[in-house]
């Protein structure tokens, strides 16, 4: 078979010419990977700054407020509760409030002197994984400010002097502990986004739309309707994740199974949502499958899932708050690994709910104008 170059030409022309008419596809392909790059380049920092933090100063002197000081020039941590006593840290690292305590003990001078016990306790919600980053950072801070005839002698972090890392919830540091229960939401994004995104494309380009007009089914019923069949599926898929994540890596469910499925749940309904208003918004399945992954790149990397979310610009992260993904996270790993309750976190749970009710309603006016 000879190749006509002549031939080739005028197909290749022939794309070229009805991709060019096809305006959403061509604003995607220039317009998706420069949003991202600039998105994403700017907004991505490996550097864990700002975790919200408590103090229990129990020495209350000029030492110990110097420590406090050193701490504070890292910014790795905010200092925004100071507590009497170190059982009032458990509470809040539990419902999320804060993510680490420092601990000054009474006899804070005494240890710096003799070096025979940690001089300080850093305690961090080892639920997530960049505030042990953060805790290692800080574990090997000198404390030559403070002692400088030991500098050098001691190791921080060790016996003798140093700062003590206790890590919450995941006193080993596994890492699957930090990464499963981020997993569960990560794979209910990325199908459920994408099986409900090619929806109404496909209803439309297989011709079953027209029949679907002609019954009686109100808008919001048929919207409802195209929901409701891949609840069973989320809820199936998060099922198998938690019960694989148990059996071969060993993850606990700390908090309440029926709390965990009800966020979930919740959640399964905010991306479906999402989905099918992605699907009234394009025109063929190749434009939803493009605009379904140009919403699950910006949950995944911005959520807090693949890097550390405090060390974003604020503006990015209050872009982060509007993503379903971002509130999912914390109340998987606060439920899974916290043992928390839905109470106590129940502003991330209201988020889900208003981007649910949001996205529904705009998805159905919008399938509601395509049948005017």
């Amino acid at each position: 078979m000879s190749l006509s170059l002549s031939r080739l030409r005028a197909v290749v022309l022939k794309e070229l010419r009805q991709l060019r008419r096809d305006r959403l596809t061509f604003a995607m392909i220039l317009g998706i990977p420069t949003m991202q790059l600039l998105l994403f380049g700017y907004a991505i920092n490996m550097d864990v700054r700002h975790l919200s933090a408590a103090v229990v100063d129990q020495a209350q002197t000029q030492r110990s407020r110097e420590l406090l000081a050193i701490l504070a020039q890292t910014q790795v941590f905010d200092f925004e509760r100071r507590l009497r006593t170190p059982s009032e840290l458990a509470p809040l690292l539990e419902s999320g409030r804060i993510q680490a305590g420092v601990v000054i003990p009474p006899d804070f001078e005494r240890r710096l002197a003799t070096g025979e016990r940690p001089a300080a306790q850093l305690v961090v919600d080892g639920s997530e994984q960049v505030v042990q980053q953060a805790a290692r950072q800080i574990s090997v801070l000198p404390l030559s400010a403070l002692e400088p005839a030991r500098a050098g002698e001691v190791a921080p972090g060790m016996p003798g002097g140093g700062i003590e890392v206790v890590s919450f919830y995941n006193p080993q540091r596994r890492a699957a502990l930090n990464t499963v229960p981020g997993l569960v939401g990560v794979i209910l994004t990325m199908t459920m986004i994408l099986f409900t995104g090619i929806a109404l494309v496909r209803e439309r380009e297989r011709g079953n739309l027209e029949f679907l007009i002609t019954t009686p089914l109100s808008p919001f019923e048929l919207t409802l309707g195209k929901v409701l069949p891949y609840v069973g599926i989320g809820l199936l898929q998060i099922t198998v994740v938690l019960v694989l994540g148990r059996v071969i890596f060993g993850v606990p469910i700390r908090g309440s199974i029926v709390s965990l499925y009800a966020a979930a749940l919740v959640f399964i309904v905010a991306s479906l949502a999402l989905g099918v208003l992605i699907s009234t918004l394009t025109q063929t399945q190749f434009q939803a499958m493009q605009a379904s992954t140009f919403t699950f790149l910006p949950q995944l990397l911005l959520s807090g899932f693949m890097f550390p979310f405090e060390g974003m610009p604020r503006p990015v992260q209050l872009l982060a708050e509007v993503l379903p993904l971002t509130h999912f996270l914390r109340l998987v790993r606060g439920i899974m690994l916290r043992g928390a309750a839905l109470s106590q976190m129940w502003i991330d749970l209201l988020a889900l709910v208003a981007f649910a009710a949001a996205a529904l309603t705009l998805a159905t006016l919008r399938f509601h104008k395509r049948l005017d």
